[in-house]
């Protein structure tokens, strides 16, 4: 084999290295966005399920107390009162998150967190608590 067919041969295979380079990261990329997806859906389920529970043991109670509770507020504004009531469960997925890995602060929110090294934006945004 003489050197130009050896040099064409290290160039080819170089560039063959590139693309599966590139390729290797375009499957890195779509399993962290896979994994993220299925993060927020296993999280937006166990949210749908307890909300299903909640809804199945109240269904006997009468709506007419919860009424006067809130007065004589507009609809919108009652819809975010109830929202107000259940302030420990968005906090409560946020731990969840970060302990499975990923990233809660607005810097990285959802990437993964590399080796489970803890990052300080998401350390301060949990002990605002």
């Amino acid at each position: 084999m003489d050197k130009k067919a050896l040099f064409d041969s290290v160039s080819n295979m170089e560039e063959q290295i590139g693309e599966l380079y590139q390729q290797l990261g375009d499957l890195k990329q779509n399993l962290g966005d896979m994994l993220e997806e299925n993060n927020r859906l296993n999280l937006e389920n166990e949210h749908l399920r307890r909300r299903l529970e909640e809804l199945d043991g109240k269904q006997h109670v009468s709506r007419i107390p919860a009424e006067k509770e809130l007065g004589a507020m507009a609809p919108a504004r009652k819809e975010a009162m109830r929202q107000m009531i259940e302030v420990g469960e968005g906090y409560d997925n946020l731990v969840k998150l970060y302990k499975e890995g990923f990233h809660i602060c607005n810097v990285h929110f959802g990437s993964p967190r590399g080796n489970d090294e803890d990052c300080l934006f998401c350390m301060s945004l949990l002990n605002k608590k």
